[in-house]
């Protein structure tokens, strides 16, 4: 007996006799019930298509286009995520916006805040350092339990003297001696801008660069 496949490539797609200019890369509906009609008319006499052969390629045809249109739903909810997203992010600009970074940026004037979470109470440093790795000031807090640790600097160095402008790094420890422990920083920064690529949607901070939206801790 003559299978779909086996007509097709034996016969063509076009059965009707009708010249077409284009044709479609993929078989739709009409199609694959005029390959049927077509496939019927030409099977063996002397071993006719079953019943569940029949039904068989019927299911299959019906599979193949439900899980089409479960793709085409599925493209249309990524498109809504998407923009979703993108107006999410659109509401933060201008905002501050908590997120892990080992970096601080400090401005003209006023300060920089941030956090680490404290896995026990102990004194915490801080270690802030200018772009040459050089340390130009350390905050110690003293956690008295485990949870969050905020800190916050001033943009002075250990003398007082207030810095440039500009990146400067950090990072945290709790503890000393062989019962240090290194902590992951949270730092807070103004978004300046929003951009929407190809693996979702990414915040452009203030002199931390650009983090994803999925990064956000805590919005001020």
């Amino acid at each position: 007996m003559t299978s779909i496949s086996d007509f097709v490539s034996t016969y063509g797609a076009s059965t009707t006799g009708t010249d077409t200019t284009k044709k479609s890369d993929s078989l739709g509906q009409a199609d694959f019930l005029r390959l049927m009609t077509e496939q019927l008319q030409h099977q063996d006499p002397l071993n006719p298509m079953e019943n569940s052969e029949f039904l068989g390629q019927l299911a299959q045809f019906s599979t193949v286009q439900g899980i089409q249109g479960l793709q085409t739903s599925m493209d249309g909810f990524k498109g809504s995520l998407a923009t979703d997203q993108m107006l999410r992010g659109a509401s933060l600009v201008g905002r501050s916006v908590l997120v892990p970074s080992a970096k601080m940026a400090l401005g003209a004037e006023g300060s920089v805040n941030g956090v680490v979470a404290a896995p026990d109470a102990g004194t915490v440093t801080f270690d802030i350092t200018d772009a040459n790795g050089q340390s130009v000031r350390k905050i110690t807090v003293q956690a008295e339990k485990a949870g969050e640790v905020a800190f916050e600097w001033d943009g002075k160095d250990a003398s007082g003297n207030r810095l440039a402008a500009g990146t400067y790094g950090v990072t945290a420890t709790i503890g000393s001696g062989e019962t240090k422990k290194d902590l992951s920083t949270y730092v807070e920064s103004r978004v300046d801008s929003v951009t929407v690529g190809s693996d979702g949607v990414f915040l452009d901070l203030a002199g931390l660069g650009t983090a994803p939206l999925d990064y956000v801790l805590r919005i001020r």
